[in-house]
């Protein structure tokens, strides 16, 4: 079994600037999970943080701006409620982006604590810059 200490925790910032949004998900989602790490174990959280600017200007391709559809639902009849890419992308670019890591994160109680090591900016600020973010390239 790996010892792991959360203080060997390293930041990653990745700039979302024109670049696909699944290729960003799945680089920050293997980064979280700890994947890249040598002592990698599916059931211990051993990842690192991530930060992700420009969400506003990250890409999909094809007609996926269009056809693309994220779908929630409020619990109440007719409560179901869908936006598409573009409508989200104007709406909250930031979740949309989220939303693509997260659901790249197995669920339950190690994909929570996972997932709480995600930040998502919209534009070039941020303010993790005491933690000496490594800048990743996609």
């Amino acid at each position: 079994m790996p010892k792991y200490d959360p203080k060997e925790r390293k930041c990653y910032l990745i700039d979302a600037n024109g670049k696909i949004l699944g290729k960003v998900a799945t680089k920050a989602a293997k980064i979280m999970r700890g994947k890249h790490k040598p002592t990698y174990t599916p059931h211990m959280d051993i990842g690192d943080n991530i930060i992700i600017i420009n969400a506003e200007k990250i890409r999909v391709t094809g007609k996926k701006p269009q056809q693309k559809i994220y779908q929630r639902y409020s619990g109440y009849p007719s409560g179901q409620k869908s936006l598409t890419f573009e409508q989200m992308m104007q709406k909250a670019p930031t979740q949309a982006v989220r939303l693509a890591v997260n659901r790249m994160i197995p669920k339950g109680p190690l994909g929570n604590r996972i997932r709480s090591r995600l930040r998502v900016y919209k534009g070039e600020q941020h303010p993790h810059s005491g933690q000496n973010p490594i800048a990743l390239k996609i």
